[in-house]
């Protein structure tokens, strides 16, 4: 929101929340009422593909969105370095707002002008009229319009919504109060409306021109250089009539140079072109070489997933992942998506973050959940990671985190098995589970004397264990096989601590994977359950405590953090993705996988010293 707000500054249906899209829904319902009971004849094609041209708007922009936060995550030609935060993408979620309004305007300019009723699919004329009218009077427009909404009392009314965002992303373009839209409506509207009323506008023109706005505006907002030096060389005077991403990033950090819409002319003329406009642009297309310190490799959960992904839906990758309801209009392309991972071998970056000297990056396989436990997927995922860890190794990065199952000691002892056959690695292999571990114990409750371990047994739970038992605190297990396998890690006098008992009374739960609800439903009143297992429990309980799985709040200083890992909530990650960072800040030497556990107090210790903050269990 601008910082004054002025009138017209909301969007009318900005109370509906996801409900906004009734708005259309009439013209959009008449239109398949229309295909479904006239003859094709009948009907204006323009009407009917009013609704799809809108959703290839939304696709076009998701392929932006999608593109430019790959590139910022790997690119070397990022052009401005900074952070983007939750703030910005929530102030952004709602940039297809501008799609529904150019479709209700659409749809009722259909009804009231009747020369929109017949326009054909080719018209050359109508082509040269839509460019000389959008170079010259459009242009021309929008660039004094523009510079008027830099005058403080129009910038802090409407203005400076857009520019809250420093660090642009292809969606910035259209993030704007409302007023600012309908002059830009009425701007765009002038080369439309003038072949409508001269009989020349054409499908073929209308679509272009509407492409063109959306393409210009999604690059000049990108954050990435992609314009190749060649093309300006070709045809010089292309660099009056074409923008750059760094051009405009100029208008987003200095504020008061580069006005113009996409043809920089109008800067030239009028003397308000930025000066290290050509600078910027050659630093940022010759680009700058990064060494990357960690890597926490990881894989999507479920089908659906995909969509939560940084590279996904923005708006959704900032929020805890939690399958719904909607979610099941998208399967198609979820199972599509599922498909491709069987043909696409390498794995993918999906984030870039910083955290003091450290640079890091998340990686991912492209195996979903259900796909580590196929019998026949397990030589594949391992070659897959034996890959990744090659290529991380190669690239000089120093620490690498085994994410979710790529650390099963099913499917690769915890790492060990890269380690046996590539003894000369330089990178670090890192399973997390000693931070796991940690996280556990510190969020057991002071003054507990008792507690219930239930669930698959992992590395993390033994470890557990036997810091619960060498402390005094009594551990009992109710599977014989776990408690037999369990044992022989103990020491001494510790053994007694461990006991074998159907007892479900203890107040504090230790959870793994395996425990069904009618474990859960023997559980007293106000029973707190701590997971130590990757997946969080089912929660059947409504009286009782659960805690998220082994994770810790981020320090402020970690940078670019705008997307939720999973189901954790906002700034919030796993305690598997800490080690690794902690490992690199920390400069640990040694690998971390296999049965290697470190000192569970001091990576605690050096977790807290670095900012890394307990998380408190879910209400």
């Amino acid at each position: 929101m601008a910082s004054r707000p002025g009138l017209l500054t909301e969007w009318p249906w900005q109370k509906l929340g996801n409900f906004k899209y009734l708005v259309i829904a009439p013209w959009v319902a008449h239109s398949f009422y229309l295909l479904a009971t006239k003859d094709l004849k009948d009907i204006s094609i323009v009407y009917s593909l009013v609704f799809p041209s809108l959703l290839l708007r939304m696709l076009h922009n998701q392929i932006w969105i999608s593109i430019s936060r790959f590139k910022t995550a790997t690119s070397p030609h990022r052009i401005v370095d900074k952070s983007i935060d939750f703030e910005q993408v929530d102030r952004e979620r709602n940039w297809d707002d501008q799609i529904l309004f150019n479709g209700i305007l659409f749809y009722v300019g259909f009804h009231l002008i009747t020369a929109a009723k017949q326009i054909s699919l080719w018209n050359f004329n109508g082509f040269i009229i839509t460019i000389l009218l959008h170079a010259g009077p459009v242009e021309f427009l929008y660039y004094w319009f523009h510079r008027a909404l830099h005058h403080h009392f129009l910038y802090s009314r409407y203005h400076s919504h857009h520019h809250a965002s420093i660090v642009t992303e292809p969606i910035t373009s259209v993030i704007h109060p409302f007023a600012e839209h309908i002059v830009y409506f009425m701007l765009f509207a002038i080369p439309i409306l003038a072949t409508v009323y001269t009989r020349t506008a054409s499908m073929a023109q209308l679509v272009g021109y509407i492409f063109y706005i959306d393409f210009m505006n999604n690059m000049g907002h990108c954050n990435f250089e992609l314009v190749p030096k060649w093309l300006f060389s070709a045809f010089p005077p292309l660099k009056y009539l074409m923008y750059t991403p760094s051009f405009h990033s100029l208008h987003h950090t200095q504020f008061r140079t580069n006005y113009s819409l996409f043809m920089p002319f109008y800067d030239y003329l009028y003397n308000t072109f930025d000066k290290s406009s050509d600078e910027l642009y050659e630093n940022s297309l010759k680009g700058k070489k990064e060494i990357i310190d960690v890597v926490h490799l990881t894989h999507p959960t479920t089908l659906q997933s995909i969509y939560h992904l940084r590279l996904g839906i923005a708006s959704l990758a900032s929020k805890p992942y939690k399958s719904k309801w909607h979610d099941l209009m998208m399967w198609p392309i979820a199972w599509v998506s599922m498909v491709l991972t069987w043909f696409y071998n390498s794995s993918f970056v999906v984030e870039r973050n910083k955290l003091k000297d450290i640079k890091m990056q998340t990686w991912v396989i492209p195996r979903y959940k259900f796909q580590y436990g196929l019998s026949w997927e397990k030589e594949a995922i391992n070659d897959l990671i034996e890959k990744t860890i090659l290529e991380a190794d190669a690239k000089g990065v120093k620490v690498l985190s085994l994410g979710l199952l790529n650390q099963s000691k099913e499917l690769n002892e915890s790492g060990e098995l890269y380690l046996q056959k590539y003894p000369k690695l330089k990178l670090r292999i890192v399973d997390g589970s000693s931070l796991a571990a940690a996280v556990i114990l510190n969020s057991i409750p002071k003054g507990t004397k008792q507690i219930l371990l239930i669930g698959n047994i992992s590395k993390v739970a033994r470890t557990v264990v036997q810091c619960l038992c060498n402390k005094g605190v009594k551990v009992v297990m109710a599977n014989k096989h776990d408690y037999y396998m369990h044992e022989p890690f103990l020491l001494g006098n510790t053994k007694e601590n461990l006991m074998l008992s159907n007892n479900y009374m203890p107040q504090v739960w230790l959870v793994g994977d395996g425990m069904d609800d009618a474990e859960q439903r023997k559980a007293q009143i106000g029973t707190t359950f701590i997971p130590f297992s990757h997946f969080p429990p089912k929660k059947v309980r409504k009286d009782c405590i659960y805690y998220n799985t082994p994770a810790m709040k981020i320090p402020n200083e970690l940078q670019n953090m705008h997307s939720c890992e999973n189901w954790l909530p906002r700034r919030v990650i796993s305690a598997w993705r800490i080690a690794g960072i902690i490992h690199g800040l920390e400069g640990y030497d040694e690998h971390e996988c296999g049965e290697t556990v470190l000192q569970v107090e001091e990576i605690w210790t050096a977790a807290r010293r670095h900012g890394f903050l307990p998380l408190l269990p879910e209400q």
